[in-house]
């Protein structure tokens, strides 16, 4: 049996608690039902007996102390909420407790953004790891030594997964339930809470937030020209020059600053204009094309699948929705 432990955060996410207990719970009831034995253990975890979420509004009762256990197969790090600088300090404790179990073998998932806590044991440095795309940049701040994926919905570095933001967790939860269990119990599993299984990317939901959390005034001026340029043609040199740097200076100081190469960070501006012109105006392919500066359609749709996940058009059905008609 796979002993299965939920941790309980301060600040936590409830349903971030909630949700995997009743997703292995439930499997345990299909095996049961398929004349199996159930497969999982499922507790909560925490530092006390009650965590008080939400101001208190929900308590969550713990059915183990951290030192009550001795072994586990699988950690789950539930999304934290609030201030994260201040989540983390209150969830200290965790860290160690962590880093231990996996030392004896237990795997760990971090759901949202208990990626901030599962990185903060330093078993991430040097792998992959996903979280909410809005955290992102405060992510790579914090922990530069970790590989954050950039529109991943699941990452799975050797034992250690995590997921892409909110709701995205659902996918990692059937990931880990098939490779538990098997492919159709996974299935099974998605179609009974209505999830859309092998789901891979949260790049449709990302909104381009500019990056400047950084104090180079040169990059941060090139960054305001180009937001408030993006419908021309902008090259590097140009911007270089403007700023009175060397081509190859420039791009190490903006890629240094951003993340994002000096293109790159262009490209995503005019993909999130893009976007926005999608959402909210009748505007057909080719006029929100030549309104973010591109003139060659097969150029604009390579770069906005890249950026979004979808081609324009999918992405303008998906997130147009034409005013109703009155009835009179």
């Amino acid at each position: 049996m796979k002993h299965v432990s939920i941790l309980i955060p301060e600040t936590a996410v409830i349903e971030a608690i909630a949700d995997p207990r009743y997703l292995f719970t439930a499997v345990n009831e299909f095996l049961q039902a398929s004349g199996k034995l159930p497969l999982f253990k499922v507790e909560l975890v925490a530092m006390t007996k009650e965590v008080r979420l939400n101001n208190s509004l929900f308590s969550v009762h713990a059915d183990k102390l951290l030192h009550e256990v001795e072994h586990t197969d699988l950690i789950f790090v539930p999304a934290i909420s609030g201030n994260v600088g201040y989540a983390m300090e209150a969830n200290e404790a965790l860290i160690p407790w962590i880093v231990k179990q996996h030392a004896k073998g237990a795997e760990v998932a971090s759901l949202c953004l208990g990626a901030f806590i599962l990185a903060a044991t330093g078993l991430l440095n040097g792998r992959k790891c996903s979280t909410h795309w809005l955290f992102a940049n405060q992510f790579r701040e914090m922990f530069p030594d970790v590989e954050l994926v950039d529109g991943s919905i699941i990452t799975d570095a050797q034992g250690l997964y995590s997921s892409g933001g909110a709701n995205s967790y659902w996918n990692l939860l059937l990931y880990l339930v098939e490779k538990f269990t098997d492919r159709d119990t996974a299935i099974l599993a998605a179609k009974y809470f209505a999830i859309d299984i092998d789901r891979e990317s949260q790049l449709a939901f990302m909104m381009f937030q500019g990056q400047k959390g950084h104090e180079d005034a040169k990059i941060k001026k090139a960054q305001e020209f180009i937001d408030g340029n993006y419908q021309e043609r902008i090259t590097v040199d140009q911007l270089a020059d403007m700023l009175a740097l060397g081509r190859r200076s420039f791009e190490r100081r903006f890629k240094s600053a951003t993340k994002n190469t000096v293109i790159e960070y262009i490209q995503r501006v005019k993909i999130e204009a893009a976007k926005r012109s999608f959402e909210s105006s009748r505007k057909n392919i080719t006029e929100v094309m030549f309104d973010v500066g591109y003139t060659d359609t097969k150029s604009f749709r390579d770069v906005f699948k890249k950026i979004t996940g979808l081609t324009p058009i999918e992405y303008r059905n998906k997130y147009h929705k034409a005013a109703p008609v009155l009835q009179v």
